[in-house]
This record gives structure tokens, sequence and C-alpha cells, in this order.
């Protein structure tokens, strides 16, 4: 069970459902973390000691939602098994309560469901297996390679959007154009001013998967939270191969716009988490241990003396 229950005000105020429930695409094969990923999902690489599937599922609880699909491959059930009981180390962690408890929110974070896909053929492609687990209600998206800083929640925004507007919700963060072939990338208006009390909202009226700088809309790109109606899934069966010859969301969302669906986002200034490439994991590694209470104060006096003798030419050993 979710550690947070939902907000109805949404709803009240709407008559349209706030969305309760989660899907994280997993499936991937990770091939920009080979050999590590051979045996161990990327989902679970650790960020100092938790998995960074348990930083996007705690991200998901933090905005009350409780009930969270993982869409998997082969090779990795070891996802589910990371927020399953495991009464014997329960057991042998009786006398260390702190550990214990660490161990057991895994359990408590949220129903945990999971559904395998079978081909990886793009984003949409993995978000249509979902349909039989969510059917009509609406629901958020989850990628499972970035989250955000808990301090600086973006999921509860989208879900207030989203029951406000009826139709998909987006998060947009700003990149260097020479990044654009990377992203989903969006054209843009003012949003409606009744919506504006949520945050940084703009009305999306325009959506392409990965332009090249010179054909892009803007620098605007789709960071990985989405939430979405129902319909989603009619469009995604109608949505033919795109980008890479996969079925994209970026396309299936489009496709709902040009048919009078609502399409809005917020634009996310807070701090993102991108772990999808080994440089980015580093990052996040290094920007997450730095701020730890435990053990930031002696990381970053490490890493100054680390960053300042190899800038010098050598350290001592």
């Amino acid at each position: 069970m979710s550690e947070h229950s939902a907000n109805p005000s949404a709803a009240a105020a709407t008559g349209r459902p706030r969305a309760v429930k989660a899907v994280i695409p997993a499936a991937g094969l990770a091939t920009r973390f080979l050999p590590a990923t051979k045996a161990v999902p990327k989902e679970l690489l650790p960020v100092v000691d938790r998995p960074v599937l348990q930083y996007i599922v705690e991200e998901a609880a933090q905005a009350g939602i409780g009930d969270i699909l993982l869409i998997t491959g082969r090779g990795k059930t070891s996802m589910v098994d990371h927020f399953d009981r495991r009464p014997d180390l329960e057991e042998r962690l009786a006398e260390k309560p702190d550990l214990l408890a660490a161990v057991k929110r895994t359990e408590e974070l949220a129903a945990i469901y999971t559904c395998r896909q079978p081909e990886q053929l793009g984003l949409g492609h993995a978000v249509g297996y979902a349909e039989s687990h969510v059917g009509d209600e609406p629901f958020a998206v989850l990628l499972g390679d970035e989250f955000v800083k808990p301090s600086e929640p973006l999921l509860p925004a989208m879900l207030e959007l989203q029951a406000r507007t009826g139709g998909v919700v987006l998060a947009f963060f700003e990149v260097d154009p020479a990044e654009t072939k990377r992203y989903g990338i969006a054209s843009v208006e003012p949003a409606e001013a009744e919506l504006t009390d949520i945050g940084e909202v703009v009305k999306v009226t325009g959506m392409v998967e990965k332009p090249t700088p010179e054909e892009a809309p803007s620098n605007l790109a789709v960071l990985g939270r989405y939430v979405l109606p129902g319909k989603i899934f009619d469009a995604i069966r109608r949505t033919r191969p795109g980008s890479g010859g996969e079925i994209q969301l970026t396309d299936a969302m489009e496709l709902l716009r040009t048919e009078g669906t609502p399409v809005h986002a917020i634009v996310y200034r807070g701090t993102r988490y991108d772990t999808g490439m080994p440089l980015g994991y580093l990052q996040t590694v290094v920007q997450i241990a730095a701020e730890r209470e435990d053990l930031g104060s002696e990381f970053r006096k490490w890493l100054a003396e680390f960053v300042n003798s190899d800038a010098s030419g050598g350290r001592d050993t």
C-alpha cells in the first residue's frame, strides 16, 4: 500500500478522476551499460544504497500513487524481487532497526504489478501493454532511468493539471539546441489563464521525435514523465512505426492532439537526475552522495582533494 493517499480535490472540482496508477516501462536491454546489465537490470543499478527504480517508485508514492505496473522483459524479474518481502533477511536484521526499516520500506511503497513485453518496439508499444491493467482511467508513465529531487516534486502538479483538463500532460525541460536529436521536442504557446496557478504551464501545439537542431521547433524536451488519458491506447493501436522503426509514444500523443485532445505541459525548473547513460549515471551518484547527510561531508572533502590532485598532474597513493 502506498504511504500517501491521492488528493481528491481535483476530481471533486472537475468531476474527472485523478490518476492513481503508474506505469514504468523497463524492458530495455540497456546496451550502453553492458556488460554490467547482462545480469543486473539497469533499473537496479545503485545510486549510493538505493537502486534507480526505488527512487522512481518513491517519487510516485510521494505523489499519492499506490498502484504501479512494471513493463518488464527477459532477465528482469529481480526488479520485482526488490519490492517483495524477505522474511529471512528481516529476521537477521531484527537487532539492526535502521537497516530493517530500510528493507521493509521497499515492501510498503506501493502495490507492484508486472507485465512482460516480449519485444522492445518503442515506448508507445511498451505503454500499450498496460491497457488491461489501467483500463479507461488516466494514469502516469514514469520512465525507468530518470527521476527528480524529492524536495522539488513534479508529479503532483502534473496529476492536478490532467485532472483539470482531461487530456495529455507532459513535463518539459530546456536542452541545448545541439541535444534536440536525443529527445521528443515540442512547439508551445501560452496556456489558458485558469491553469497558470498550477505552475509554469504551456499548451502544446505540436511534437516531433528526435529532430535535428535545424528541424527542432524549440529547445523544450520531453522529460520522462507523462500523465495520459485512457484513450491513449486506441491512439497507440493506430500509430504507425516512426523514428527508428518503432511505435513512438510521442506520435500517439500527437495523433490525439490533432484529433482535439488538449495537450499541456509543465516546464520543470527543478533538479532532474538522468541515469540513462553512463555519464549521467555517474553524475547522479556523485551529486546524491555529496548531498547525503550521513556521508556528504566526508565525500565532498575527498572529491575536492581528488579533483585538485588530478588537476595538478597526479595524486599520492
